[in-house]
């Protein structure tokens, strides 16, 4: 598959979608025109969708950002269930008498586990947005979205197993 040129996409979006599957499908890439915008430098690519801030209004815009995703996050019940999970989880570790260094590495995996969870939810968001129909490649990306969050639940799963049994029937030494 040849290079794509991305500025291609500034004055065909009635097209980008025809294109979009054509690379899918693994098909030679049509090219698309080239508006007098983009020759002029003033395609898509070239202006932010948005003005970068800098400083502390960076920070603030930032956080905005990750506080509309976590609410974003809370609309998934998969979401739900392991903010659920990892109440009661460290509710039990600290029943069982669990150190502040085993509660911060379970609260570490959590954070791991929460933030493939939305790894997970924004890649099935952007495949369902690109390609509505049903596509090898898109199963094969929520797939593997869907991979590497079982992969954390395993592990913080193995690590709770480990602590609560350490404490429950070895003692906690």
């Amino acid at each position: 598959m040849g290079a794509v040129d991305p500025h291609a996409f500034a004055c065909a979006p009635q097209v980008d979608s025809v294109f979009a599957y054509s690379l899918i499908k693994e098909e030679t890439a049509k090219p698309l025109p080239v508006c007098d915008a983009t020759v002029r430098g003033e395609g898509i690519l070239t202006k932010p969708a948005v003005t970068k801030e800098s400083g502390l209004r960076h920070f603030i815009a930032a956080a905005s950002y990750s506080w509309a995703g976590f609410l974003r996050a809370l609309k998934e019940a998969a979401f739900r269930q392991e903010l659920g999970f990892f109440v009661v989880s460290i509710a039990a570790l600290a029943l069982v008498g669990a150190t502040a260094g085993e509660i911060v590495v379970a609260v570490l995996l959590f954070l791991g586990l929460f933030s493939m969870e939305a790894m997970n939810t924004a890649v099935e968001e952007v495949i369902d947005r690109i390609s509505p129909e049903i596509s090898i490649v898109g199963k094969h990306a929520k797939d593997l979205g869907s991979f590497a969050v079982t992969c954390m639940i395993a592990a913080c799963c193995l690590y709770l197993g480990f602590v609560l049994s350490k404490h429950l029937f070895f003692g906690s030494g």
